[in-house]
């Protein structure tokens, strides 16, 4: 083993390690917006204050850490552009819930890990084996078996927009970790959550929908899935840094894993024998992905 080899494999091991914390709190802090969501308040709102928090966040954390928020020009005009792609796509996919199963949107935005690893091998930025595809294929059956996918009741225009803010969310997950490579990602993640709270006002404004918690306990969601979904937003970006976009985008199956689990537990819902068995598939793909590194 190679002195590089030596350092490379315990900053590999981090990463899946950050990767899957982010995957946790990506969980956590939807299971938390469904309680937000059931007192009152908008999926508009959560998303535009889920935004600000981690660019709020950033700044305080950047500025303790004695790290400069100066970016070069180009590198900058990425990052707000990429910003605006967040909120874009994140629009996209909550307009699809409005239109086609909810499930099946979910499934859809799940296929943003293939393409990631599309566009990475088209672009030339990693080589794409025959694992990382099986992996991916073997989650995503996991996942529409633990989704229990149905086909009934599709619109054109929500599949499209499933499909665009998985494609959405790839790019932004390639194309920032082309940004910072293997350095500090906390920059970038700052700019891009700024510009992406922005937008998202902007889309509350023009939408008109922006409706606060009407009750305690959808309050305390609001505020617990604003606070730990910045946790999980800037740990994935850091994973990326670390382990690259297609590993960490293949990790985050973890979230369907980990927000079944909450949905038993928080939510009191039953899981079914195929569901199960659906859960076992995504683990199974997450650990085939995790050893082949």
């Amino acid at each position: 083993m190679s002195a590089t080899d030596a350092v490379a494999q315990p900053r590999t091991w981090v990463g899946v390690i950050v990767a899957l914390a982010a995957a946790a709190c990506f969980a956590l802090a939807n299971t938390a917006a469904s309680v937000a969501e059931g007192g009152g308040s908008s999926p508009l709102a959560i998303s535009a204050i889920r935004f600000l928090v981690p660019a709020v966040a950033l700044v305080i954390w950047l500025g303790v850490s004695g790290v400069s928020l100066a970016m070069p020009r180009r590198a900058l005009a990425i990052s707000v552009v990429l910003g605006f792609a967040s909120a874009l796509y994140t629009w996209a996919l909550l307009r699809s819930f409005g239109l086609i199963p909810f499930a099946l949107a979910v499934l859809i935005f799940y296929l943003f890990p293939l393409m990631a690893a599309v566009i990475t091998v088209v672009l030339g930025f990693e080589k794409f084996s025959w694992r990382t595809g099986a992996a991916i294929i073997v989650a995503l059956v996991g996942l529409a078996l633990a989704l229990r996918v149905r086909g009934g009741g599709l619109e054109p225009a929500g599949l499209v927009l499933a499909l665009l803010s998985a494609l959405g969310l790839a790019i932004v997950v390639v194309v920032s970790s082309r940004v910072f490579g293997s350095g500090d990602a906390r920059p970038t993640t700052m700019y891009m959550a700024a510009s992406a709270s922005a937008l998202m006002f902007v889309i509350c404004a023009v939408s008109g929908d922006f409706a606060l918690p009407q009750t305690g306990a959808a309050w305390l969601g609001f505020i617990a899935s604003s606070a730990i979904y910045a946790f999980a937003m800037i740990a994935f970006y850091i994973a990326v840094s670390m382990i690259g976009p297609v590993l960490s985008s293949i990790l985050s199956y973890a979230d369907a894993v980990i927000s079944a689990c909450l949905g038993v537990i928080v939510l009191d819902q039953a899981l079914t024998p195929v569901q199960i068995a659906g859960i076992a598939l995504v683990i199974v793909a997450l650990v085939g992905a995790t050893i082949q590194r």
